[in-house]
């Protein structure tokens, strides 16, 4: 049982990580899909969100400062989620449809990292071998 903590920070942090790297390696084809939705300096907001969702799954998966890292993530959570997935504006059915499913995904994965910052990491994490 005392695994179960680790296992699911790893599971919860693979999507940040491999998206925080995505933003950051490739930059030009996220940076176009950013400037779409008409997010202002396309560009940057692309880099520094993908270094908050990195940092943000790497402090997660490692146990290392999780309410930084947590925080980062609803930082990055909330408003993607109503700038990249409103749904509510799409006519096409099947588009706004996919597009709820990801904003609803989004909303639940913002309640995981809203555990992490209130409860921690459990026993197996940088933080608690530093505390011995």
């Amino acid at each position: 049982m005392k695994y179960i903590p680790l296992i699911g920070r790893i599971l919860y942090s693979i999507i940040f990580i491999s998206s925080g790297l995505n933003h950051i390696f490739k930059l030009s084809e996220m940076s176009q899909y950013t400037a779409s939705m008409g997010v202002p300096l396309p560009t940057l907001a692309t880099l520094v969100t993908g270094l908050m969702i990195l940092a943000g799954g790497l402090s997660i998966l490692l146990g290392y400062k999780v309410k930084i890292g947590a925080m980062l993530l609803v930082v990055f959570l909330i408003p993607t989620s109503f700038i990249a997935h409103a749904f509510w504006n799409i006519e096409n059915a099947m588009q706004a449809q996919m597009q709820m499913i990801m904003f609803m995904e989004n909303i639940a994965v913002t309640g995981g990292a809203l555990i992490f910052f209130y409860f921690g990491t459990g026993p197996f994490s940088i933080e608690k071998q530093i505390e011995k």
